[in-house]
């Protein structure tokens, strides 16, 4: 079944459209993806995965056709960036 893998990072974004067994898991396809060798800084074991933007387990089963998600931490922390108010001019 054909699945995606999607990571991004600040300039560089990576979506891969890959082939894995069915009955695969997340995990499994992130693996298949080769996506841990261009970016071996990926710590699964620490970063959540999701599918569809929602959060899964790396055990979870894939369907054909999912995207599957590698998040990173959130860089700024929301609370202290100041807003911009979206009437504001450049």
């Amino acid at each position: 079944m054909q699945i995606g893998v999607a990571y991004s990072e600040p300039g560089q974004q990576i979506w891969l459209n890959i082939e894995v067994p069915d009955e695969s898991t997340v995990k499994e396809a992130i693996e298949r993806s080769g996506i841990l060798r261009q970016f071996p800084h990926i710590d699964l074991g620490a970063q959540k995965v999701g599918v569809f933007g929602r959060l899964v387990k790396l055990d979870a089963a894939l369907k054909a056709g999912d995207r599957v998600e590698i998040y990173r931490g959130i860089v700024a922390d929301p609370e202290t960036v100041p807003r911009r108010d979206i009437n504001e001019e450049d």
